[in-house]
C-alpha cells in the first residue's frame, strides 16, 4: 500500500507540473508596475504582457538633480532588470534607480595617512593634523585645547579669541586664532589677555567678548579670583586696544554682582554690543539667583564712565541649570535670538521680537558635545563658533566629558517657522573635492533587519573625509553609521537615527552607552539626505535641513565604516565619500 501511495503522489505532482507549464506557455496576461521610487512619486506606468514574454523598455523617467540608473527588481537597487533577456512570469513591480547627478570622477590618490602602526586611540590622536577643526599647537608633548570661543568679525577676517586650556597657557588665558575661510587658520603664539601671574581678581580669566566703539576696541572679560580670600569670586573686567590683536587691561574698572542676586560667586561671560544710535554699550552677563540660572543686562556709556544695571532679561524656565554659559543675542530676519550653553548640557536658543525679550520657550539646538558656541556674522551668513568636547582619555568607551577640545564652526540657518538649524559650511563642500571609491559595488544598499543588527561595509575612515547620501525607512528601529573600534561589533561606535523616539544619537559599545543626542523628527516613507564630515576624531552628522550632531570618535580611523539597521528596512542611495 505504501509503495502504491508513493507512485500515486509522484504521478499527481507530474500532472500538476504539466498543467503549470501549460499555463505558463498559454500566454496568460500579467501586469508589471513601474514605480518612480522616491517620495511623492509612486507608480508612473505599467505594462500588461503575456506570461513568458519580455517587457518593452520605457522612456527613461526624469528627476531634477538625479541620473536615472535603470529599472530594478527590488527597492534596494541590487538586481537590475535586463530588457534584452529577462522575461515576465508573474505580476511584479520594477523600481526606478536614481543617483545624485554629481558628475565627479572617482579617484585613487596615494597620499592617505597610514594608520597601520597607530594601534591605539591615543597614538592616532597624536598623529592627526587638524586643519578644519583647529587645535592649538602642542607645547612639547602637551596638547592645549580650545575653550569658550569669543568670535569677532572685521574686514573679511574672523578673529576667534578663546580660553586656551593647558600647554603654555597660564590659568586658561585668552589666545587668538584668525581665519578668512574656516579652512586655514593663523595661530597667535602670545596671549591676548593673560591671567595675572601674581594672583588677584583675574588670577584666572573667563569668557568675554570684543566690541568696537569709534576707534577703540574693548575686551570685556571675566575676572575669576585666584583664591577664596576675595569678596567676589567673579567680576566683570575690561581691557582696551587700538587693534583687535592687542589689548591692555584697564586697572580699577569692574562690575560686581548686584545685591539682589544674593550671591557673589557666579557672575560671568560678559557679551557686549555697541548701540551706535544711543552711543552706549549694552552688556549681558550670566549669573544665578536662588540657584536658578539668569541672564542680566547692563547699559554702559561709550566712555565707560557710567554703568547702569537694567535687571534680569532671561530666566531658565526648566529650573534644571544653575548657569547659562556664553550667552549671546543676534538678529536673523525680523526676529532676535538668544543662545546659551546650559551648564554641562548643550546649546539652547529662544527668539523674541526685541533684542532683550521677552523670549519664546527655549529649545536645544545640538547635542552636548558642541558647547559654548557664540554667533559671528559677515553680513551675509551667520555662524556658530564653539568647541567639540573631548574624552578625558581617548581610550575611554564610557564618556566624552572633558573640558575644552577642538574649535568647531557651523553655519546657522533660520527656517520659515523661525526655528534654527545648523548646517555644514559651504566651504567644506568645496574643500572635499576628491571622490573616493566605496567598499560596496554601486552607490546604494538595502538593509533589512529584525531584532539583531545587520551591517554592510560601505565607507573608509580616512584622516578627514565627507560622506553624503540619502535614506528612506519603513520601520521604527534605529539605523545609521557604525564605526569599528576594535574589530568587535559589541564595541562599535554608532551614529544612530532613532525614528521611534525622534532622536539622532551617538552611542558607544554597540548601542549600549548613550553619549549624546539631539531631536530629529522623521517620517517613515519619506526621502532624507545626510552629510557627515569627520577630521581626526571630531565629526558632525547632519540630517540635511533637520538636525546636527557633533560626535567624538577616537580610534576609528583606517577602518571600515558600516551602515547598520535593527528592526527596520532602510534603503540608502546616492552614497558618496570624498576626501581633500
Amino acid at each position: 500500500m505504501r509503495n502504491k501511495d508513493v507512485v500515486l503522489w509522484i504521478a499527481l505532482c507530474l500532472i500538476v507540473s504539466v498543467l503549470l507549464c501549460s499555463c505558463r506557455q498559454s500566454g496568460a496576461p500579467v501586469t508589471v508596475h513601474f514605480n518612480g521610487n522616491y517620495y511623492g512619486c509612486g507608480e508612473i506606468g505599467s505594462q500588461t504582457v503575456h506570461m513568458g514574454s519580455k517587457l518593452e523598455e520605457l522612456d527613461a523617467p526624469t528627476r531634477d538633480g538625479y541620473v536615472f540608473l535603470g529599472w530594478f527588481k527590488d527597492k534596494g537597487l541590487i538586481e537590475k532588470w535586463d530588457f534584452e533577456k529577462d522575461k515576465v512570469y508573474s505580476e511584479l513591480t520594477l523600481y526606478a534607480g536614481w543617483d545624485r547627478d554629481s558628475g565627479d570622477e572617482i579617484k585613487y590618490p596615494d597620499t592617505d595617512k597610514d594608520f597601520t602602526n597607530l594601534r591605539t586611540p591615543g597614538s592616532q590622536e597624536m598623529a592627526y593634523d587638524y586643519r578644519l577643526f583647529f587645535l592649538p599647537e602642542k607645547d612639547g608633548v602637551n596638547q592645549p585645547y580650545v575653550g569658550d570661543p569669543m568670535p569677532y568679525y572685521e574686514d573679511g577676517v574672523y578673529y576667534i579669541y578663546y580660553l586656551k586650556d593647558g600647554g603654555d597657557s597660564y590659568n586658561h588665558s585668552i589666545y587668538l586664532v584668525t581665519t578668512k575661510d574656516f579652512l586655514n587658520y593663523k595661530e597667535y603664539d602670545e596671549p591676548v589677555l593673560e591671567a595675572s601671574r601674581s594672583g588677584g581678581q583675574d588670577g584666572w580669566i573667563g569668557t568675554g567678548s570684543v566690541v568696537k566703539v569709534g576707534e577703540k576696541y574693548y575686551f570685556f572679560y571675566t575676572g575669576h579670583a585666584s583664591s577664596d580670600h576675595y569678596e567676589y569670586k567673579e567680576k566683570i573686567m575690561i581691557a582696551e586696544g587700538r587693534s583687535p590683536t592687542e589689548f591692555k587691561k584697564i586697572v580699577g574698572w569692574e562690575i560686581t554682582p548686584p545685591a539682589e542676586l544674593g550671591q557673589k560667586n557666579d557672575f560671568r561671560d560678559p557679551q557686549a554690543y555697541y548701540d551706535a544710535e544711543n552711543n552706549v554699550i549694552t552688556l549681558t552677563v550670566t549669573a544665578s539667583q536662588n540657584n536658578v540660572a539668569r541672564i542680566l543686562k547692563y547699559t554702559i556709556s561709550a566712555d565707560l564712565m557710567n554703568v547702569q544695571y537694567d535687571g534680569i532679561i532671561f530666566t531658565d524656565p526648566t529650573g534644571d541649570f544653575w548657569n547659562l554659559e556664553c550667552s549671546d543675542t543676534f538678529k536673523l530676519g525680523n526676529k532676535w535670538y538668544i543662545t546659551y550653553s546650559a551648564q554641562n548640557d548643550t546649546l539652547w536658543y529662544a527668539f523674541a521680537d526685541n533684542q532683550f525679550g521677552p523670549y519664546s520657550e527655549p529649545k536645544r539646538l545640538e547635542g552636548k558635545l558642541f558647547y559654548a558656541a557664540k554667533h559671528v556674522s559677515d553680513g551675509e551668513y551667520t555662524y556658530m563658533v564653539g568647541w567639540a568636547r573631548r574624552s578625558e582619555s581617548p581610550s575611554s568607551t564610557q564618556e566624552v566629558s572633558g573640558w575644552g577640545g577642538n574649535l568647531v564652526v557651523q553655519k546657522l540657518v533660520q527656517k520659515e517657522d523661525r526655528s534654527l538649524i545648523l548646517s555644514p559650511l559651504d566651504k567644506f563642500y568645496d574643500a572635499f573635492a576628491v571622490r573616493r571609491a566605496l567598499i560596496l559595488d554601486g552607490t546604494g544598499a538595502l538593509l533589512e533587519s529584525g531584532a539583531l543588527y545587520s551591517y554592510k561595509e560601505v565607507f573608509t575612515a580616512f584622516e578627514r573625509f565627507m560622506l553624503t547620501g540619502e535614506f528612506c525607512f519603513t520601520g521604527n528601529g534605529s539605523f545609521g553609521l557604525a564605526f569599528d573600534y576594535d574589530g568587535q561589533a559589541d564595541n562599535y561606535k554608532l551614529i544612530s537615527i532613532d525614528p521611534a523616539n525622534n532622536k539622532l544619537q551617538l552611542y558607544f559599545n554597540g548601542g549600549k552607552t548613550l553619549i549624546s543626542e539631539t531631536d530629529a523628527v522623521l517620517e517613515a516613507g519619506r526621502d532624507y539626505s545626510f552629510t557627515y564630515i569627520q577630521e581626526g576624531s571630531v565629526g558632525i552628522f547632519y540630517i540635511d535641513g533637520l538636525a546636527a550632531l557633533t560626535v567624538r570618535l577616537y580610534g576609528v580611523n583606517g577602518k571600515a565604516i558600516r551602515l547598520f539597521a535593527e528592526n527596520n528596512s532602510v534603503v540608502f542611495s546616492s552614497l558618496r565619500e570624498y576626501t581633500m
